[in-house]
């Protein structure tokens, strides 16, 4: 019998349960969870903030896991084609069923938003098996994008960075980032410290991390942000008075929203420079409208605003690569703040939905 923890409906305590192990199909892939990220998706799916949520469900869509069983036949590959093994240590994407035929994966090449794609820990069943992280194993059904972790990046490491990375990726990607450009960053949670790393990587020439409370801007400027604003203590207003102080007037050549707040979008529009780039990639529920000047804040600015849903296997696996390459340069396993074991996690998700850490992990072994 493997355990897990199943969340049964929003708002309801999380409960601890057995399921069988599972018989592992051709393709198939059944993991040892080493560990599995506590993220703000889920406090969204404990606060019932998403829709189709298939409840119960067992939480936790990024994970790393030990290969413990493949099923029969030839053996699955990773992204990179490589043949995977009994013993490896892999993350997967947690999208499954991406279907590869409709007009967003096909024409648009938004495979994010397929309609058929289903989520790990997040729109997947407890009822239908092992397919959430907050477990003593997971199960991979054939076709998942796997990715194999190099040997020297920890899987802890990689856990730090957690969906806020590949996520933090895409969004910097389509902020198309040159050298010298001054990088705000609106939120200090895992996507916009992942943001802010990414950014100087680009080549930033200076990054400002706009958010709180204190623990994450801390870790902000641990990581390399050159700034760091504190919401609680500074209004709208004077948060574009440091911002325009530190571009000779003009503002951020590069905004990227990670706040999932409404009124961050029309101050970071504000944010931004004439002609300057804006992404929003926090905005992952409905969180209520927001009003913004069509003419000042967009049309006269002559600004680029885009939006940014999720990300692909080739974020995760692009994640990987350069948490490998940089990891002396950015020690990531120090942005995990605690972590839980399957009995703890009701506190686990509590603390994140809390603000009062940076990265929480279950471990369950």
């Amino acid at each position: 019998m493997v355990t897990a923890v199943v969340m049964p409906a929003p708002g309801a305590p999380l409960e601890t349960r057995t399921f069988e192990r599972p018989r592992i199909e051709p393709g198939g892939i059944l993991l040892e969870t080493l560990g599995s990220e506590v993220c703000g998706t889920d406090v969204h799916l404990w606060k019932g903030q998403l829709a189709g949520v298939p409840y119960p469900i067992i939480p936790g869509h990024v994970s790393v896991g030990r290969i413990a069983e493949i099923g029969p036949g030839e053996p699955p590959r990773d992204v990179a084609g490589t043949p995977l093994s009994v013993g490896q240590v892999v993350t997967f994407l947690d999208v499954y069923g991406t279907c590869g035929r409709c007009w967003h994966c096909t024409v648009a090449h938004a495979t994010t938003r397929c309609p058929s794609r289903k989520v790990y820990g997040v729109t997947l069943s407890a009822d239908d098996g092992l397919l959430g992280g907050w477990a003593e194993h997971i199960y991979l059904r054939p076709g998942v994008h796997v990715v194999a972790l190099p040997r020297e990046l920890d899987w802890r490491s990689f856990l730090a960075g957690g969906c806020g990375m590949p996520t933090a990726l895409h969004a910097v990607t389509l902020g198309e980032i040159a050298f010298g450009d001054t990088v705000v960053v609106q939120g200090a949670g895992p996507v916009g410290l992942c943001a802010a790393v990414l950014a100087q990587l680009r080549g930033a020439g200076t990054v400002i991390v706009i958010g709180g409370p204190e623990v994450r801007l801390a870790a902000a400027t641990r990581f390399g942000a050159d700034a760091v604003i504190d919401i609680a203590t500074t209004t709208p207003a004077e948060r574009l008075a440091i911002v325009r102080d530190a571009t000779g007037g003009r503002g951020a050549d590069v905004t990227i929203e990670a706040t999932g707040v409404a009124a961050a979008v029309p101050e970071g529009m504000r944010l931004t420079r004439d002609a300057g780039r804006y992404v929003v990639v926090g905005q992952y529920t409905n969180a209520g409208d927001a009003t913004f000047n069509p003419h000042l804040d967009l049309n006269q600015k002559h600004l680029e605003v885009r939006g940014c849903w999720g990300s692909d296997a080739g974020h995760v696996h692009r994640s990987v690569r350069v948490m490998a390459r940089y990891g002396r340069q950015f020690p990531w396993a120090d942005l995990i703040s605690r972590e839980y074991a399957l009995t703890e996690a009701q506190s686990a998700l509590e603390d994140v939905a809390a603000q009062r850490v940076v990265k929480a992990l279950i471990v369950p072994r």
